[in-house]
């Protein structure tokens, strides 16, 4: 069983990273890397933050997890979230060791993908969601991907990873789940934040958009995504600005200028208060990985 796997002082961990292509980071949301673990039983991570995010499920075994001051019980085929920049912990039942599969991605409609499967920020756990379908289908897209001659191509891969949400969305809907993002109103808002997001838009005018008063949009939308409005805007702007800042040459001004800012100071205020870096350094940080 952990023939795959490397060992630790914690866990077993099989672990395939992905580089995705123009193609992939052209769409709304692509993979990052997949993976599968078991536990032994001083499992613990965190606190930290990641960068992505990360869809867990649990294969066997018993656990905790938190997140946003929220504790929430592990339990076998459980699905939790680790959404970016926000704190999480979670560790394993020592008696009942933890076994997961996942999968990490980015893109501006990442959040959008696991809200139609019933997860956001502020609701960012569900019970019983994992399948045997889509368990063998997470273990065939390793299987795929790990293949000598390359693996699957980001064809391929995003076939695969869409699949999973469609698996997990399909089986949401026989058990009656419609996310409130089924809203029409609110999720023509929501489209309307994402395609206009840089262009000095305001709540009231995106709700004036979505044809419904400004504090029923705001309270909704926080509902449904877990987050403001206010606050999603700034995601997309700040999301759209990493990708310019590590894959363009633009300046700091301009790429200030490109996601909605009047100017480099008032950018990086907001850059660094959101993501913990400067943009300047962010950059430097980023393309030194590669």
């Amino acid at each position: 069983m952990t023939e795959s796997m490397k060992e630790d002082h914690h866990e077993f961990l099989d672990i395939i990273f992905f580089t995705p292509s123009e193609f992939e980071k052209a769409g709304g949301a692509w993979p990052i890397r997949i993976g599968r673990n078991i536990a032994k039983n001083n499992y613990h991570i965190g606190p930290r933050t990641t960068p992505y995010h990360y869809l867990l499920f649990v294969l066997e075994g018993e656990g905790s997890f938190i997140q946003n001051g929220h504790h929430y019980p592990l339990r076998a085929r459980d699905a939790f979230c680790l959404f970016p920049h926000v704190t999480h912990e979670y560790w394993t039942d020592p008696q009942e060791p933890l076994q997961k599969i996942f999968i990490a991605f980015d893109g501006t409609h990442a959040a959008e993908l696991l809200s139609r499967i019933g997860l956001t920020p502020g609701s960012p756990h569900r019970s019983g969601v994992l399948t045997p379908e889509t368990a063998s289908g997470m273990r065939a897209f390793m299987e795929d991907v790990r293949k000598p001659q390359g693996g699957a191509s980001d064809l391929g891969r995003l076939t695969r990873f869409l699949g999973l949400f469609d698996r997990v969305a399909r089986l949401s809907a026989t058990k009656g789940l419609q996310p409130e993002t089924a809203i029409p109103w609110l999720q023509k808002g929501k489209e309307y934040m994402d395609i206009h997001f840089a262009g000095g838009i305001t709540v009231e005018g995106v709700s004036a958009h979505a044809g419904v008063d400004r504090t029923h949009f705001a309270k909704q939308f926080r509902k449904a995504y877990g987050v403001s409005p206010v606050q999603y805007i700034q995601q997309l702007k700040m999301n759209q600005a990493k990708h310019l800042l590590v894959q363009t040459p633009l300046t700091l001004t301009e790429v200030a200028h490109s996601v909605g800012y009047p100017d480099l100071f008032s950018f990086s205020k907001a850059f660094k208060k959101q993501v913990g870096l400067p943009p300047n350094r962010y950059r430097t940080n980023e393309n030194g990985k590669h």
